[in-house]
């Protein structure tokens, strides 16, 4: 009896070697740190039980844009902001999602994803890799919602700490085969905003007036989305 025992033991540690030196020869996924880190999330005042929700998830660009799109929607949905500093790429991203998610359980009927400005440690090959951490906790949490995937906006001048103009534009072909993948329209911020560079604030941002072009883009596609759920 003790031989047999012995013998299944051993061919189920036989069985799981392979598996095993698979996880030892994998690479080792690291954090590419900003000097400032952060998290923004922000919700109507009184948010109408009538209406459906909508969430914005992004970066700083989503952020700059929330409350002209939040002003578009008012009386035609909630609009709700989850915005955060981890790019693509980084292995807290997908944690920081299913954790606001599970902090606000709504029902979202339309989610508008847009994150690709920060992290600049991380390569072509990470964000084309990991971009499904990005998409499957907000597809796998509310499967019901329809999503929108927009693309990165172009910035005034390659630096150091963002990712450059031709960064932006591989992340932007990644962006697009996610949105087929996933069945989310594409919102193409890029193709918008390298209309207006003259409207930037700052290298990286848009002022009052380039945040409002690009909120009546992203809010006329999630109303049209409203629509089309309601019909």
């Amino acid at each position: 009896m003790n031989i047999r025992r012995c013998a299944t033991v051993l061919g189920i540690m036989l069985s799981a070697l392979p598996g095993l030196v698979h996880a030892l020869d994998a690479p080792v996924r690291t954090v590419q740190h900003e000097k400032i880190e952060w998290t923004w999330s922000d919700r109507p005042d009184q948010p109408d039980p009538r209406l459906p929700n909508v969430l914005l998830e992004g970066d700083s660009i989503t952020r700059n844009y929330y409350e002209p799109v939040q002003a578009l929607l008012k009386g035609k949905a909630n609009v709700y902001l989850f915005a955060t500093s981890l790019s693509v790429g980084d292995p807290r991203l997908a944690g920081q999602i299913k954790d606001y998610l599970a902090a606000r359980p709504l029902a979202f009927a339309v989610i508008h994803v847009n994150n690709g400005m920060h992290g600049a440690g991380y390569s072509a090959q990470d964000f084309s890799a990991y971009y499904p951490e990005l998409m499957s906790p907000l597809k796998s949490l509310d499967p019901q919602a329809k999503c929108i995937v927009a693309t990165t906006t172009p910035v005034r001048k390659d630096m150091a700490d963002y990712p450059t103009n031709a960064e932006i534009d591989r992340r932007n072909t990644t962006a697009a085969a996610y949105a087929i993948k996933y069945s989310c329209a594409l919102d193409d911020q890029h193709s918008l905003m390298i209309q207006h560079q003259d409207l930037h604030s700052d290298d990286v941002h848009f002022g009052p007036q380039g945040a409002a072009i690009q909120a009546q883009k992203v809010a006329a596609m999630i109303e049209a989305m409203l629509s089309e759920r309601a019909n």
